[in-house]
């Protein structure tokens, strides 16, 4: 089993960013799917990013080119790098993590591929 704890989450004003940080334990690393989920108020759980063993990276076709996926295997750390964050953004956002090689693309947008995942950091922005 992994042990996931997300960080970074908090209040920021329409326009700003943010950086959040999943720190992984318990497994190899370098061999965890990444990704990252949001809960928002009276709205289903939404896939936000991911990235995979081998660093490739898929978006939500809203976010991308404002959200920003990584992973740094030394400090068996994920982030969700956010910027131009808007109202619609407040969320309580996940990272999950998925073992294996062999996920194909659509496997890995599906939140029910994933085994494990953190407790959640909560932001919200502001208007």
């Amino acid at each position: 089993q992994v042990q996931l704890v997300e960080s970074g989450g908090g209040l920021v004003q329409a326009g700003g960013s943010l950086r959040l940080s999943c720190a992984a334990s318990g497994r190899t690393f370098s061999r965890l799917n990444m990704g990252w989920f949001r809960l928002a108020p009276r709205k289903n759980r939404e896939f936000v990013a991911t990235i995979g063993w081998n660093s490739d990276t898929y978006y939500a076709e809203s976010l991308k080119g404002r959200f920003t996926v990584s992973r740094d295997n030394a400090e068996n750390t994920a982030y969700l790098q956010m910027n131009s964050l808007q109202p619609d953004d407040t969320a309580i956002y996940f990272c999950a993590s998925a073992e294996g090689t062999w996920y194909s693309r659509s496997a890995l947008l599906d939140g029910r591929t994933y085994t494990d995942w953190g407790q959640g950091t909560p932001v919200t922005v502001s208007s």
